[in-house]
């Protein structure tokens, strides 16, 4: 075998390797969040056996809608094997259907002011960020909260359908940035 094609099998082999790695790790449930919102790095998605509540720490995909379109060309979310070509968001169940959420300088949920919730009326590069309008979580809906000032949640887009939750999210190797 020549030199070249040492080289060439060796490089191919490696390759195969770290994708075959990362097969793995997505088929186990691993994914890297590389978001400030939370803890960079490892985390697992463990499958819920019961309904989601209000406290759950959630990997959840986005709808494929325009909010999240835009989110996407902005920036906020990378690309993803959500619908949509989407990455999942790990965040807060702050709210399930039937409670009322005000949307006023920050977020209220039944009454109850949020803590962290401020809304900011422009992102990092000084682009309008226009806040949902509030209202009742409709049925099969949750609010999605991070506490992290430059989070892109439900301020901001509203409540989503609960069906795109994937489980709840565990870190397994994170690092506070």
């Amino acid at each position: 075998m020549t030199r070249r094609r040492r080289a060439l099998s060796v490089l191919l082999i490696g390759a195969a390797a770290v994708i075959g790695v990362f097969a793995l790790g997505h088929l186990g449930g691993l994914r890297i969040n590389l978001s400030p919102s939370y803890p960079l790095g490892i985390w697992r998605i463990v499958p819920l056996d019961r309904e989601v509540a209000i406290g759950d720490l959630v990997m959840i995909c986005p709808p494929p809608t325009s909010a999240f379109r835009l989110a996407r060309q902005r920036g906020y979310l990378r690309s993803g094997l959500c619908p949509g070509w989407l990455s999942p968001l790990i965040k807060t169940i702050a709210a399930t259907q039937g409670q009322h959420v005000e949307i006023a300088g920050s977020v209220s949920v039944d009454g109850m002011p949020l803590a962290g919730s401020e809304l900011r009326t422009a992102d990092a590069q000084g682009r309008a960020l226009l806040p949902f309008a509030g209202g009742v979580v409709p049925p099969g809906h949750i609010i999605l909260h991070s506490d992290f000032a430059g989070s892109y949640d439900s301020r901001y887009f509203g409540p989503i359908p609960a069906a795109g939750v994937l489980g709840l999210a565990h870190p397994v190797l994170t690092i506070r940035p």
